[in-house]
């Protein structure tokens, strides 16, 4: 085991980063916390977190370190499931710096990069040159190389690439002791220079000499021959028949050994065509019998499986039914992905194999298909399958521990069945069956009881049974994520002594001092020691604001949601974590964050954050947060950080002043309907040139953002003067047009649009004349109390339609999504609360989904670049919308490039604006600058609009009801459409001035009444 840190060291060493490393070097309690745990079911609070801002100031960390005797781990994406990015040690994060692709063979088909670049990443960059890297774990979209490296990662697509292992070349690694060089195949005259040269490489090199002649037998006897094989150190690297490929010796060692700082690698050419076929099968184990027929007869790209069971969580979760829906009849699929150089070629592969296992893709339960876009869907149901099985509807949660065993596959149908058969006598109910089985390797995640003494004894238990079952049939505790703590005490089960031993001399050889990450594969850390929950876990069960009902109504529970899967962590597509992308900090992460608040939990007596609901570091972790909800929905396990956010900062400020941003931008909706007695002359005063200024210091708004101006008349007065009258609520046609804040008192053109186009649709539009809100600002700056009087008010407004069953329409998603979600899970049992969120509709799906038959949008002919809100994409979905647009003829580009940044309140906020603008700029503002000038800029949300006018593209978003409103009206100017919106007027220079003067002129005034008064007498 490794020795503790004495305190003086630590002090000395953290001096010692922060003034000889050019790195970002933090031992706060928070960046602590954040890295406490990786995607395992284990939990080490590191000593700090050094952040290199280059490959060689991660060398000097790792030098420095040694001077002090501190170990050391190197971390990546942070996704293991075994416990191997999880230590008492100095993390160093190489993913935020240190990612250069640094070179590229094209010829040669090589690149060299350094261990922080993320797969998709490396991908992207080498598409011009039609090469990738060939493993590609399901992870890809965030894992890095150099934890691919450390791990030996395989994915679905191993099946024609293999290992890492078989991509590396050659790597410039570095030991503890500070010997940096490149290793890879050892040829006998390269050996005998290293000789010749004496020091400590020497001495390495001899040691690896003298491993491999002691245990020469058992290395070539030990080690199973199957595809994937990747517990134990890969001693079969060093070989004389191996070529002594110290390289791929040192893959896999899981930052036990040394440092990765560079790698070379093979690359493979990118498969111009694919197909995939689809084998349906009644049973998985039935399934697994037919793969080495499968592969008699055939080379698939890959092999995967999946069972009904996982189809079955599918469903329960309403998750990814599209996939499923293009899954053949059957309870358990065999997915066989075909590559080519021709489209002919890669059908015939597909049609040849169905024909030689003798069935028929007429067939119910064959599928085929070489539409690229259905292959994805087929494909991310199997890709899918941690996420889906993590938090299953029965409320059994599940854990890693076993989830990686491998066979060869010519015995996989057979130790299925006796996996099986051991869930069965543990009382594990059936867990899902899945995985990359054309190599044998099984995926799965079983319910241990990981909170009760006798749970975790039964879990020890059972991997033990487990280990001996699978050496029983020759295979590996691991097919790809490694050993780590998970499987490191199980290995004499699989190896035996004399080659455990072994490992432990390289382990020795290495890093004599065990150093390189302690406590994994060799030495270990027992299996069911330093658990993340434990028997001895307690964490506090804190009285919430929000209901939580589908976890059980915990807060608890709600923050376990997070597994550590790291989907957050993606720099492309979908919306989550638009802070993450900003800013690339682990903190700032969906998984950062979670983590943090399970620390604040208290469950652990060496936790980093001791304040509780008043942690410093959660509220630090928090504010670049922007409650954008897209966790929510892109989350595998449906982790919804912004209600997290809001409860607690509810808890935080209680009884405190809180930021002053939180009651000018908390309290929009009161400040709106006070500046609609004069909008011109508030909007005077807050773009005035010193009293705006002033106004935005002390409101907490960020100084380089220009204040939406409030519209010369709002919405409801413009719906009063119309005096149309209330129509019968019980009538089918009447409708609720809901009258958000946004588009009440900023935007009145939108809900006049929707009410244009309502009207033509056949409906009968009704709105509410008193005052209303949602709530939403109170609730995205943590003020829950106020938002539960604001909604019952709104529920005892609404309370006559909602009783008559009326449709309420939303234009704000954001609101929308408040009546949907967030009101529910606040008000969790007000039946009213219930009835609103089911009567709620965006204004697209009342008009798709409810218009009167025969109906149709006018047609606006033209191309449209449209950006959802997150909310929308959240909560709501977007497919009424897609369906709108069709209707209309609108060629929409609908874009994915997540989060616009401004977010509501959050981009407006003092100390936002740099964020909230890089956010923007990663996607959405350059796609608005590229649109073509005669086509639409579409927004149904109201911070997206503003962030796209604010944000220097020259554009003016709409609301789709404008865009259909205008259609309406007659045909739109070929040129920037969006001139034709009515949108308030900015005031003139005079007026702005004026108001300054005004201002100048009663605070002189009121100073000088004050004076005269405390001269008095």
């Amino acid at each position: 085991m490794s020795t503790p840190v004495p305190a003086e060291s630590l002090d000395g060493l953290v001096t010692a980063l922060r003034t000889g490393t050019d790195a970002e070097v933090r031992f706060d309690p928070g960046s602590r916390g954040a890295y406490s745990t990786d995607g395992s079911n284990y939990r080490q609070v590191p000593l700090g977190v050094v952040v290199p801002r280059s490959v060689a100031a991660g060398a000097r960390a790792v030098e420095l370190c040694s001077r002090f005797d501190v170990p050391v781990l190197s971390r990546g994406g942070g996704t293991s499931l075994a416990g191997q990015t999880t230590n008492a040690a100095v993390v160093i994060d190489w993913s935020k710096h240190c990612d250069a692709l640094v070179s590229v063979g094209p010829e040669a088909r090589t690149c060299v990069v350094e261990p922080g670049i993320v797969l998709d990443e490396l991908n992207r960059r080498l598409a011009d040159h039609h090469l990738q890297f060939g493993p590609k774990p399901s992870t890809h979209s965030h894992c890095a190389l150099g934890g691919m490296i450390g791990n030996n990662s395989c994915g679905a697509s191993a099946q024609a690439y293999g290992k890492t292992v078989d991509s590396v070349r050659r790597l410039e690694v570095l030991t503890y002791d500070g010997v940096r060089m490149w290793v890879g195949p050892t040829s006998q005259a390269e050996r005998a220079r290293i000789a010749a040269e004496g020091g400590r490489r020497a001495e390495l090199y001899d040691g690896l000499d003298r491993i491999v002649t002691e245990y020469l037998a058992d290395i070539r006897h030990g080690y199973p021959k199957i595809p994937r094989r990747v517990s134990g150190y890969n001693l079969d690297s060093l070989l004389p028949e191996n070529g002594l490929d110290v390289a791929k010796a040192l893959v896999g060692s899981e930052g036990t050994l040394v440092t990765v700082l560079h790698a070379e690698l093979d690359l493979v050419p990118v498969p111009p065509y694919e197909s995939l076929l689809v084998l349906g099968y009644d049973d998985i184990c039935r399934a697994a019998d037919d793969v080495p027929r499968l592969l008699e007869h055939c080379s698939p790209g890959q092999l995967e499986a999946l069972d009904g069971r996982m189809a079955e969580l599918m469903r329960e979760e309403h998750a990814y039914l599209d996939s499923l829906r293009a899954l053949p009849q059957a309870d358990s699929w065999l997915l066989v992905q075909f590559t080519g150089d021709s489209q002919e070629d890669v059908d015939e592969q597909a049609h040849a194999l169905v024909k030689a296992i003798g069935r028929s893709e007429k067939e119910a339960s064959v599928a085929f298909s070489d539409d690229p876009r259905r292959e994805q869907e087929m494909l991310k149901a199997r890709e899918a399958g941690l996420g889906v099985t993590a938090r299953p509807p029965d409320d059994r949660e599940t854990w890693e521990g076993w989830e990686d065993s491998a066979v060869s596959p010519e015995r996989l149908g057979d130790y299925l069945r006796d996996l099986k058969g051991l869930f069965a006598e543990f009382d594990y109910d059936h867990p899902s069956l899945y995985g990359h089985f054309g190599q044998g390797c099984v995926h799965t995640r079983i319910p241990f009881g990981m909170k009760t003494a006798d749970g975790v004894a039964d879990f020890r238990r059972f991997v033990e049974r487990a280990a001996d079952l699978v050496a029983s049939y020759g295979g590996s505790l691991s097919g790809e994520h490694g050993d780590g703590q998970a499987r490191g005490e199980l290995l004499t089960r699989m190896f035996g002594d004399r080659l455990v031993g072994a490992f432990g001399e390289l382990k020795a050889l290495f890093d004599p001092g065990n150093r390189m990450n302690p406590g994994k594969v060799v030495d270990p850390n027992p299996v069911d020691g330093q658990l993340r929950l434990g028997s001895e876990w307690r964490p506090a069960t804190p009285r919430t604001h929000f209901g939580y009902p589908e976890d059980d109504h915990s807060f608890t529970r709600a923050v376990m949601r997070c597994v550590g899967i790291g989907n957050c962590r993606g720099l492309h597509g979908d919306v989550m974590c638009p802070s993450y992308r900003a800013t690339r900090e682990e903190e700032h992460s969906t998984r950062g964050r979670a983590r943090l608040l399970f620390e604040m939990l208290d469950g652990h007596p060496d936790s980093a954050v001791k304040d509780g609901w008043r942690s410093a570091e959660v509220r630090d972790a928090l504010d670049l947060c922007l409650a954008c909800k897209g966790c929510k929905s892109d989350c595998p396990t449906g982790v919804d950080m912004a209600t997290y956010k809001a409860e607690f900062m509810a808890h935080h400020y209680a009884g405190r002043p809180r930021p002053a941003a939180h009651y000018s931008m908390g309290w929009l909706p009161l400040w709106a309907q006070l500046a609609e007695h004069a909008p011109g002359l508030a909007n005077s005063a807050l773009q005035a040139p010193v009293l705006g200024r002033m106004g935005k210091a002390l409101a907490g708004v960020d100084g380089a953002r220009r204040p939406p101006a409030f519209a010369e008349r709002s919405f409801v007065r413009w719906w009063q003067a119309l005096d149309t009258g209330q129509p019968d609520p019980a009538d089918p046609a009447t409708v609720v047009l809901w009258p958000d804040t946004f588009s009440n008192h900023f935007h009145p053109a939108v809900a006049m649009s929707a009410v244009q186009v309502l009207e033509d649709a056949g409906f009968r539009v009704t709105v509410p004349e008193t005052p209303v809100c949602c709530g939403l600002t109170w609730i995205s700056t943590g003020q829950l109390a106020t938002a539960k009087r604001v909604l019952r008010r709104t529920l005892r407004t609404l309370r006559p339609w909602l009783d008559a069953g009326t449709p309420i329409i939303g234009l704000e998603p954001s609101c929308t999504a408040v009546f949907r979600s967030d009101a529910p899970e606040l008000l969790p049992g007000d039946q009213d609360v219930q009835r609103l969120a089911h009567r709620t509709r965006t204004f697209a799906e009342q008009l798709v989904n409810h218009a009167p038959a025969g109906w149709q949008p006018p047609f606006l002919a033209r191309q449209a670049t449209v950006q959802t809100h997150c909310h929308q994409h959240a909560i709501m979905k977007f497919d009424a919308d897609r369906e709108l647009m069709r209707r209309a003829r609108l060629d929409a580009d609908v874009l994915d490039e997540g989060c616009c940044g401004l977010a509501g309140n959050f981009g407006f906020e003092r100390g936002h604006h740099e964020v909230s603008m890089a956010v923007g700029e990663l996607g959405v503002l350059p796609a608005v600058r590229a649109a073509a000038p005669d086509s639409l800029v579409l927004a149904d949300g109201f911070s997206c609009r503003t962030q796209i006018e604010q944000g220097g593209t020259g554009r003016r978003a709409l609301h789709l009801a404008e865009a259909l409103a205008l259609a309406l009206d007659g045909p739109l100017p070929s040129d920037r459409p969006e001139r034709l919106a009515r949108r308030p007027a900015e005031p003139s220079g005079a007026a702005r001035w004026a108001a300054t003067a005004v201002a100048g002129t009663l605070t002189g005034a009121a100073a000088l009444r004050a004076v005269r008064q405390l001269r008095r007498p």
